[in-house]
């Protein structure tokens, strides 16, 4: 089995996204120029390794794509930011959280 096989499996066979959800996962495919659509990647899939695959690097240029979207800041040194990244489901929830704070 390849390894592409394997990373759509873990991302496939999931719970519907939310509008939000879809939209962060547009922003993650557009901005790191993913090679799956954004409708494949499941809401509840790691986004760091196993999952969607993604390293810090390209968490740090989700986190700025994120920042100028929704106008609040996510920091690098953030003691939450290993919750906030877990999964594309727990990013929307912080972006829900903290937009509607403005």
């Amino acid at each position: 089995m390849s390894s592409t096989q394997s990373s759509i499996s873990a991302l496939g066979d999931a719970p519907e996204q939310s509008a939000l959800e879809n939209e962060l996962a547009v922003l993650l495919v557009e901005s790191l120029n993913l090679e799956i659509a954004p409708s494949d990647i499941a809401p509840t899939a790691p986004l760091y390794g196993e999952g969607l695959g993604l390293d810090s690097i390209d968490i740090l240029e989700v986190a700025l794509e994120v920042s100028r979207k929704y106008g609040f800041q996510l920091r690098s040194d953030d003691e939450r930011n290993q919750q906030i990244f877990q999964s594309l489901r727990s990013l929307a929830a912080h972006v829900a959280q903290n937009r509607g704070e403005s």
